[in-house]
């Protein structure tokens, strides 16, 4: 595959990119994968961490992540298919090749969830602890991961003049919004403001997956706005990612408001420093 010049004009900055970081013989690895795995590594390692402040059990927490690994790419490419459809009908296999692109983010969340708390439920875990620290962990993987939207040249968004504004090939030689770096850096401060948070002022547990509701959802909804390649609901002209991060974002602030006066059910005998 052919890499891209990208250039930030407004900025004064311009980058010669290729998708594919190592190729041996016909197998390629894209840097795509390996900025994924990337912030994956690490948002497993920062959950691990944490894990026993929220008395979560680290080994039960692994059998959680490595289900919830599984079925978060499961998730991502149902979702993206799921909304795609015509792209797919005439020819279903096509389903089954993730290698050609086509995942979608909250398809992969909600995935991880999916798994990741059901085998929570069957080890007996608490929930809430399990998912405050699993959103952290979330924060750092989407963070990271959205550069791999860049070496791709994707998840940009419609024509602007502003000075950060990107241009490629795949951008048509316009510039656009560059959405995914808006979300890097959304993600990546959210990780540090409700790593802060959980440290010093976290009352009560799920408090921090309420929060991350909020953080996320409201950025998404107006990124998501951004975006020219998004996907839509198939009776409406209705960007589905948006309508989801509404619902989440209202989700996370009724919590937020029910639970107002609670105080922490889980004190760790274990104290941070």
């Amino acid at each position: 595959m052919s890499g891209y010049h990208v250039e930030f004009p407004g900025l004064g900055l311009n980058f010669d990119i290729s998708p594919v970081a190592v190729t041996i013989g016909d197998f390629s690895i894209y840097w795509y994968g390996i900025i994924i795995a990337v912030g994956f590594i690490l948002a497993v390692a920062y959950c691990m961490r944490i894990a026993k402040y929220h008395n979560v059990n680290e080994d039960k927490l692994l059998n959680c992540t490595i289900v919830g690994l599984i079925t978060a790419v499961v998730g991502a490419r149902l979702y993206y298919v799921a909304f795609s459809w015509d792209s797919f009908k005439d020819n279903p296999v096509r389903i089954f090749n993730i290698h050609g692109g086509g995942l979608a983010i909250y398809g992969g969340l909600i995935g991880a969830l999916i798994g990741g708390l059901t085998v929570a439920k069957i080890q007996k875990m608490k929930i809430l602890p399990v998912l405050d620290v699993a959103v952290l962990g979330f924060l750092i993987g989407q963070g990271i991961g959205r550069w791999g939207n860049f070496t791709n040249q994707e998840a940009f968004g419609a024509e602007t003049n502003l000075p950060w504004r990107m241009v490629s090939e795949n951008t048509g030689g316009v510039g656009v919004h560059p959405c995914f770096f808006y979300e890097s850096v959304w993600c990546l401060l959210g990780f540090v403001l409700l790593h802060i948070f959980r440290k010093k002022f976290q009352k009560y547990d799920g408090q921090i997956f309420y929060l991350y509701l909020v953080w996320y959802g409201f950025e998404r909804m107006f990124v998501e706005g951004l975006r020219a390649d998004s996907l839509y609901l198939p009776f409406a002209n209705i960007r589905v990612s948006q309508l989801l991060s509404f619902l989440l974002f209202l989700t996370g602030v009724a919590m937020l408001i029910v639970n107002r006066k609670k105080v922490k059910i889980s004190d760790s005998e274990n104290t941070e420093n």
